[in-house]
């Protein structure tokens, strides 16, 4: 009895054997690969911007432009893009550089004149004048006066009787920028000893620092001081007034400070 038992055992054990062996083995499964894509470039638009450095005053030409890929999404307004305005180069060649602009910089048609505004009328703030001084080499620092420097002017006046009371000087603007020395409206840092000799100084003023100016002239000789850079718009001292005569009568104007005539 104990054979038989073993025998089915043994023959069962064998069976398992043999059926493991014949039976398949379990396909691999394939590995899982994970494929991440690059995020899609952001959109871009075409920003009109200056191919170089650009000083106030310059006429526009096409050669001055060109087209700069920006973030479409980032373009602030007031920047000039291809697709609001694709002819943008041909329409705004002849246009005068209002306030410089640096290369790579994009243009905005707000710091610039229309075209055939003349280069004084471009570069004038609101509300402020150019006015012209006839100078020397002697009355401005020895003709280092130089267009974007910032002067005093000084009146030089004879008062009662010359062997008495001798000439008299005082400062009647303070602070003004020169616009020009005759037409020469820019200075050259790369040749910065060219020395600027003209006949007149157009100055930068406001419609009151005009009467005061015009109304020395008239009293005597003006001379323009040259100030240092580094209190070009610092303080100037106290308020000074000055005789201006007009329509007949004689009105006295206070200049303050910056050269800008205070309220009476």
């Amino acid at each position: 009895m104990m054979r038989l038992v073993f025998l089915i055992v043994a023959l069962s054990a064998a069976g398992l054997a043999i059926w493991f062996t014949l039976s398949p083995s379990p396909a691999p499964q394939p590995e899982t690969v994970v494929v991440t894509e690059p995020a899609p470039p952001p959109p871009m638009a075409d920003v009109l911007v200056a191919s170089g450095a650009l000083a106030a005053g310059t006429a526009l030409g096409t050669a001055n432009l060109q087209w700069k890929a920006w973030p479409a999404d980032s373009v602030p307004a007031g920047f000039i893009t291809r697709t609001n305005k694709p002819e943008a180069m041909a329409e705004l060649t002849g246009s005068i550089v209002r306030s410089q602009f640096q290369d790579g910089e994009p243009i905005r048609e707000d710091k610039l004149a229309p075209v055939g505004s003349g280069f004084m009328s471009a570069i004038l703030p609101a509300g402020m004048r150019a006015t012209a001084v006839r100078i020397s080499a002697e009355n401005t620092a020895g003709g280092f006066v130089l267009p974007n420097d910032r002067v005093d002017v000084v009146l030089t006046e004879t008062r009662g009787d010359v062997a008495t009371s001798g000439p008299v000087s005082r400062t009647v603007l303070s602070n003004v920028k020169v616009l020009a020395v005759d037409q020469t409206q820019h200075f050259d840092p790369a040749n910065p000893e060219k020395v600027v000799l003209g006949k007149t100084a157009t100055l930068e003023l406001d419609p009151r620092q005009v009467e005061v100016v015009t109304a020395a002239e008239a009293a005597g000789n003006l001379s323009l001081s040259l100030r240092s850079l580094a209190d070009g718009s610092g303080p100037t001292g106290a308020p000074r007034t000055v005789r201006v005569h007009r329509n007949g009568a004689v009105e006295t104007v206070t200049v303050g400070r910056h050269g800008a005539p205070a309220a009476p």
